[in-house]
């Protein structure tokens, strides 16, 4: 049975008194919702369905122009991100370099696909259209660190000393 509005907005109400005091220092105000998306990310590391329902209601904004906003913005995640973020450039010099044999690694090895996370929660993908260091091809970032010159060797003993730090 699919749940009214009214029934998803009392499941989240008083759920998120954190996101609820951000909340308020945008309501009534125009103009705002990216920033008030930008902050609810940054306490929750994603936007999951319920809480975007939730900012619906307490910003008086509709559903669909949060999702509007939410899909059209890359920085806008969904789903939660592994513990450890794994981005691979697919910029054109870094296609031509090989970051597809990085991503086919991925998606063999730990049944990882951009867009997901593994089943652990381990690790999460993603790609960029471009990172701007063509010369250093291909380029992936772990956690937000950049690493040129990647080859699926250099990958695997970087996912390796990952996991080593756990």
């Amino acid at each position: 049975m699919k749940k009214t509005a009214a029934q998803l907005r009392e499941k989240t109400k008083n759920k998120y008194p954190e996101l609820d005091a951000v909340l308020q220092q945008y309501k009534g105000r125009g103009g705002v919702l990216i920033k008030a998306l930008q902050e609810a990310q940054e306490i929750y590391g994603h936007l999951p369905r319920e809480i975007l329902i939730h900012m619906a209601y307490e910003l008086d904004v509709p559903l669909s122009e949060i999702y509007s906003v939410v899909s059209f913005y890359a920085l806008f995640k969904t789903k939660a991100a592994g513990r450890c973020h794994l981005e691979v450039c697919s910029g054109t010099a870094c296609y031509v370099q090989g970051m597809e044999e990085l991503l086919e690694y991925l998606r063999d090895k730990l049944s990882l696909r951009p867009g997901g996370v593994t089943a652990d929660e381990k690790y999460s993908l993603s790609t960029s259209n471009c990172m701007g260091v063509c010369s250093s091809a291909p380029v992936l970032k772990i956690d937000g660190e950049l690493h040129g010159e990647m080859t699926l060797q250099r990958l695997q003993q970087l996912l390796k000393e990952h996991a080593d730090d756990e």
